[in-house]
């Protein structure tokens, strides 16, 4: 099953469940869209979910043009999938990649969403690491340009995926087989066009501040680069709350799947209750202890 890109660009997708609402997740750069298998047979009983492959990853079109890969681009891309559905607003689900799609997904299209929830997002936006992503972020397309089977194998493997890999190595290993799988221009043209191009969430401060959208954010505590803007976008965005999973890497929906799948069913309750809004005026965050 396809839909159209604005572009002529095919997406491949899947559905799952048929009451409820609806569930759109966005897979990261190390991911595809079977990536989220965890959570559409968990959510399938209570929402309609879809996950899809972003353009660069088969079986959705690959094209060679650098200039028809973008943040902005990815975001219309999401869009393309619920339109062709018919679903005029959805509840957004994003990992790393896909985290930053569902941040800008909020900024962007604010009316088409039901909420937000923003799962390992942060690689490059710390200012003071902002350049050197950048450029690793482009000799990480050359490599694997060169060769993704065994770029794979140490990508795989990073910083902040061993916590992964030592919890349940059966599951690791799908996910660098995955990896492995990547299709050379379309992983190479994402990692130039999408992740080394896109803003950090400080450059979106004003946008973030007024977006009152339901968020929920998800980051584990050793996945170092996105704690900070974790706790950035919990304090920038009025109606957000933070989850931070102990002894835990990048990779949540798959590392703790159990935990992730909890957390989220819990958050979407409270959206749809209506028990999920901004902060109380009264939670100052200047204040230590009051006095008068």
């Amino acid at each position: 099953m396809y839909a159209t890109a604005k572009d002529g660009t095919k997406l491949y997708y899947e559905t799952a469940g048929e009451a409820g609402t609806p569930i759109l997740f966005i897979h990261e750069f190390g991911g595809n869209y079977d990536a989220w298998e965890p959570q559409m047979s968990a959510f399938a009983r209570r929402h309609r979910c879809i996950t899809y492959a972003a353009r660069g990853y088969a079986p959705s079109d690959i094209p060679v043009d650098l200039g028809k890969y973008s943040q902005s681009i990815a975001v219309d891309d999401a869009v393309a999938v619920l339109d062709h559905l018919g679903i005029e607003k959805a509840h957004i689900v994003g990992l790393s990649m896909g985290g930053f799609a569902t941040v800008h997904f909020g900024l962007s299209y604010p009316e088409r969403a039901l909420s937000l929830t923003v799962a390992g997002a942060g690689y490059g936006c710390e200012k003071e690491t902002e350049e050197y992503f950048r450029g690793v972020s482009l000799t990480v397309a050359e490599k694997f340009e060169a060769d993704p089977v065994g770029f794979a194998e140490i990508y795989g493997r990073g910083a902040s995926r061993v916590q992964f890999e030592n919890k349940d190595p059966r599951e690791h290993l799908k996910f660098v087989t995955r990896l492995a799988r990547h299709d050379s221009v379309g992983a190479a043209n994402t990692m130039r066009g999408v992740q080394a191009r896109r803003p950090s969430f400080w450059d979106l401060e004003d946008g973030l501040r007024a977006c009152v959208l339901p968020t929920l954010i998800m980051v584990g505590d050793e996945d170092d680069h996105c704690l900070q803007p974790g706790i950035f976008l919990k304090k920038t965005m009025p109606a957000s709350g933070l989850l931070v999973l102990p002894k835990t890497g990048h990779t949540l929906n798959l590392e703790e799947p159990g935990l992730f799948n909890s957390h989220l069913a819990e958050f979407l309750a409270m959206v749809e209750a209506g028990a999920w809004g901004r902060r109380d005026a009264r939670a100052d965050p200047g204040q230590v202890m009051r006095t008068d």
